[in-house]
């Protein structure tokens, strides 16, 4: 019989966690409070919407790559046991089709109604199709970093996952013509935030936003603790994304079943914020989207129905995230030690 887990006693045998004041950003759970902040957006919009376009396919776990085991993760049957020192064809052909197909059905759309979109790139992906970040570029949409790989980077040591922060920055710039202005992780390290900061610096790009949090409506600003000396200090924006909006629900057992339990969320939560927007606190929402998932026709129809329904409504301001940051840096500056809104931070 196996050994039974014992908290207490396997805990006893790990490292205490202890505060590093060069990666550990703070938590704040206070926020812009009850008032909430009115971010002014253009045009005295009620809400900002930001699609997000996720362009991994090529660049997740597969022995093509280099890899121990395939990927497991948002595809038609998630789950289940790595396939350990073999290729997984049946799931790399789920993530061709985002590739294949999937990206150039949302690009029609997006395009269509006048919609600029975010792509977050992951850099060896848009190495393997280099088509789709110069389609975004050409047709006026945003590039950000998803890293260069699409893997968990919470064991990476800090100067490896340093490396492959250059490189996602480096890629996204040879194949597009331009650098990335804002990143997203989403399989990030403790140390991500920091790196990211960092390594930009070091390369003297500036990194406009940063989109790894999922703590509030519309963007906020946090101190890095590398600038607790620096008298000049730059701050970070945080463009929050979402697991809420976000189709990769129809790839865990909790989210969504059918297309229009998708199309039903995202349409009550574009409400509320319009709603909320009406009342004079106008919000921001994004909707995560990926090639391979809501790229299939049948999901792809609900998506269709929403943009339609926001491109009726008056006082929508659809854009990208980096617009959404300059907007907003220019509106509040960054204040050490303040949000926003003037209140302290904790």
């Amino acid at each position: 019989m196996s050994t039974p887990y014992n908290l207490d006693a396997d805990a006893a045998k790990v490292k205490p966690w202890t505060w590093d004041d060069k990666y550990d950003f703070p938590r704040d759970l206070i926020g812009y409070g009850p008032d909430s902040l009115n971010p002014q957006w253009p045009n005295n919009a009620k809400i900002a919407v930001s699609f997000v376009i996720n362009y991994e396919e090529g660049a997740e776990h597969t022995v093509l790559n280099g890899d121990l085991h395939s990927e497991t993760h948002l595809w038609e049957a998630p789950g289940g046991t790595p396939h350990v020192q073999e290729r997984a064809v049946n799931i790399e052909s789920e993530y061709d089709y985002g590739a294949r197909s999937g990206v150039w059905r949302l690009f029609r759309l997006f395009n269509k109604h006048g919609m600029k979109y975010t792509l977050y790139g992951v850099g060896q992906a848009l190495e393997m199709n280099p088509e789709v970040a110069k389609s975004s570029v050409e047709n006026g949409h945003d590039i950000a970093s998803h890293a260069y790989r699409w893997i968990d980077y919470h064991k990476m040591s800090a100067e490896q996952e340093k490396e492959y922060i250059r490189k996602g920055i480096e890629s996204i710039k040879e194949v597009s013509g331009v650098y990335p202005k804002g990143w997203y992780y989403g399989r990030l390290s403790p140390r991500s935030h920091a790196l990211v900061w960092e390594v930009y610096k070091e390369m003297n790009i500036p990194l406009l936003w940063e989109s790894d949090s999922y703590a509030d409506d519309i963007p906020y600003w946090v101190d890095v603790p590398a600038e607790k000396d620096d008298p000049n200090p730059q701050g970070m924006l945080m463009v929050p994304y979402s697991y809420d909006c976000n189709d990769y629900k129809f790839n865990v057992p909790t989210g969504f079943g059918a297309p229009n339990d998708f199309y039903d969320h995202i349409k009550g939560a574009f409400d509320v914020l319009y709603e909320e927007g009406s009342e004079g606190m106008p919000k921001m929402m994004t909707i995560g989207l990926h090639c391979r998932c809501i790229g299939k026709p049948a999901r792809f129809a609900a998506l269709k129905k929403f943009v339609e329904y926001i491109a009726a409504k008056e006082g929508v301001w659809v854009t990208t995230r980096t617009a959404i940051a300059e907007h907003f840096r220019e509106k509040f500056p960054y204040q050490r030690g303040k949000l926003a809104g003037g209140s302290k931070t904790l």
